[in-house]
């Protein structure tokens, strides 16, 4: 996969913008709601997500600390606001290559396939949200296609039972969102 920066990027506004509607069906009476992840509340959802807008928007700084994320519920207006700081860092002149520092392990991504996993993290999540709150919109067909390459790329069996769910079998000619839900072991 070679994706220029500014494609990437045009990746992440569509992402966050079928997110964005995701997210004005959350409602405080929700928030105990359980999401497709498995002992996840929509608030850890939620503040899992807002922790993930900041990590990505420090990225364009060059360089990403990773640090224990809270698990205090997200404000929505709190997390479109970093939504919109998300896109914004990413829409000016960026360093190179990003480095992601966590514990003992120090890891340099490529500045296209940074933006393209914030994307993923993005949609799949807004996904999520909307499972929650009953807003069972599906991913847009081409950004769920775009995204699919993104996601072989990124996961891979070491983040099966840690960060994902066993991938779920899906049919070759299934759509775009569907093929991408289930290899992240979403149904």
């Amino acid at each position: 996969m070679s994706r220029t920066l500014d494609g990437s990027v045009e990746l992440l506004d569509r992402a966050l913008g079928y997110t964005r509607a995701r997210l004005a069906g959350v409602r405080p009476d929700l928030l105990g709601r359980p999401t497709p992840c498995e002992a996840w509340t929509l608030a850890d959802l939620l503040a899992h997500l807002e922790d993930g807008l900041e990590a990505f928007t420090e990225a364009a700084g060059g360089a990403v600390e990773v640090r224990g994320g809270s698990r205090a519920a997200g404000l929505v207006p709190a997390i479109q606001d970093k939504a919109c700081a998300l896109l914004g860092a990413w829409s000016r002149p960026v360093p190179g290559d990003v480095v992601i520092e966590a514990a003992a392990t120090r890891l340099d991504l490529r500045t296209p396939l940074l933006v393209a996993a914030a994307a993923l993290e993005v949609s799949v999540h807004g996904w999520d949200v909307g499972q929650s709150t009953g807003d069972r919109a599906p991913l847009p067909a081409g950004l769920a296609q775009d995204l699919l390459p993104v996601a072989h790329r990124l996961v891979g069996p070491s983040d099966r039972g840690a960060r994902f769910a066993a991938a779920r079998p899906a049919r070759a000619m299934a759509p775009y969102d569907l093929r991408l839900l289930a290899f992240l072991g979403r149904s």
